[in-house]
């Protein structure tokens, strides 16, 4: 391929966090290859990075197997008109961003179609449906994985990856208040824009909620979680409002000692003394941000049974998963209760717990490897199209 020529990049990404990601990778591509087009399907920040956005992500995005079920018309249509979108379109390359469900389907239609294949971020096969990774070797050509330990499953697979790192060091290491005034426009756009502010003071110490991206998961995981404000009464709670959700799902929950920051979950880290945060990237951010956290999950019973059963990993918080022991506590499902929690809780808000907490949050960062993965992505992506 002539990469003097005008690029076409047809890309998506399923949920908040391949959003951010990808516009990311977005403006790295941009930086290294100036004529370069995209047509998307994610959310408001890759619209902002340049995309042509088709579908935003909070009308894709079904959790569990039942919310799949009720919903298999609308994820047919989606995936039938994915196709003739990316058809009429031609892309150059197609990059599909997590979001495994969907983008496996369209991974084996384009395939199929001689449109090239690139995969930024993998899905967690890993921990359950192992299977998938001979689809990922016949029906993708690049797989471009942010975990470490992601290359040797792959090679055990006999499938080559490329390990860039993990983007959320970039995204983090630019994000506290010291830091953004030095900041570029470009690396800056990543960051959500809201009117809101979260002034913090030494009597009343932060606890954020991070409950999630879906309502459903929301509604679910905030009903549960603020079971424990009675009993931490010198604490403000602060629920962090995800992108692309609006207010009036969250009011329901709101009142004196329970408030609502929207589009600023890192501002909240930032200031936070604790958390409690629903199992997802969102515990890898708090991480590091160097925030001690109760990791939280309680799903429909039937899905919850049945992912049980399949999944092959010994934790789900990425956390704990990268550093192979429990460096913070899981609640999941039967166990997530108001008792629990406020246990929990108590524990990581004490001195001996957090410096125990801080000293694995240094050795998480270490594996996960260098700032730069969207530039590493990006560069690695030009030259693969090139050949």
């Amino acid at each position: 391929m002539n990469l003097d020529l005008n690029l076409k990049c047809y890309i998506i990404a399923g949920e908040a966090s391949g959003d951010l990601h990808a516009s990311n990778l977005m403006y790295a591509l941009r930086k290294q290859h100036a004529e370069i087009e995209f047509r998307v399907w994610g959310g408001d920040l890759m619209q902002a990075a340049g995309g042509e956005l088709v579908k935003h992500y909070r009308d894709l995005a079904f959790m569990g197997f039942l919310e799949v079920a009720k919903n298999i018309r609308t994820i047919l249509n989606n995936l039938k008109f994915c196709k003739e979108d990316i058809t009429e379109y031609q892309p150059d390359v197609l990059i599909l961003v997590d979001y495994p469900g969907f983008n496996l389907r369209i991974a084996e239609w384009a395939k199929q179609q001689g449109i090239r294949v690139f995969y930024y971020i993998s899905p967690q096969i890993w921990a359950w449906k192992e299977g998938r990774v001979e689809k990922i070797r016949w029906d993708v050509e690049r797989m471009f994985v942010i975990l470490p330990f992601e290359k040797d499953f792959y090679k055990k697979h006999h499938v080559e990856v490329d390990f860039v790192g993990h983007p959320l060091l970039d995204v983090v290491s630019g994000t506290s208040s010291s830091d953004i005034s030095k900041m570029s426009d470009d690396s800056t756009k990543f960051l959500p824009k809201s009117s809101d502010t979260l002034e913090v003071s030494d009597d009343m110490p932060v606890i954020a909620l991070l409950p999630g991206s879906r309502q459903q998961e929301i509604k679910r995981m905030l009903s549960v979680m603020l079971e424990v404000v009675p009993e931490f009464e010198g604490y403000r709670f602060v629920i962090a409002g995800a992108p692309g959700v609006v207010r009036e799902v969250y009011e329901p929950f709101l009142n004196k000692q329970v408030e609502l920051l929207e589009n600023q979950t890192y501002h909240l880290l930032e200031k936070a003394a604790a958390a409690l945060v629903t199992s997802g990237t969102a515990t890898l951010e708090t991480a590091l941000f160097g925030v001690p956290q109760v990791v939280c999950y309680r799903g429909n019973a039937l899905s919850y049974q049945i992912a049980k059963r399949l999944v092959k990993v010994d934790y789900i918080s990425l956390v704990n998963l990268i550093c192979e022991k429990e460096v913070v506590k899981e609640l999941i499902q039967h166990e997530l209760t108001a008792e629990n929690l406020v246990r929990e809780l108590s524990a990581i808000l004490t001195e001996k717990k957090q410096y125990e907490i801080q000293v694995d949050y240094d050795i998480l960062r270490e594996k996960l490897g260098g700032k730069g993965a969207s530039e590493r992505a990006a560069r690695l992506m030009l030259k693969y199209l090139k050949t």
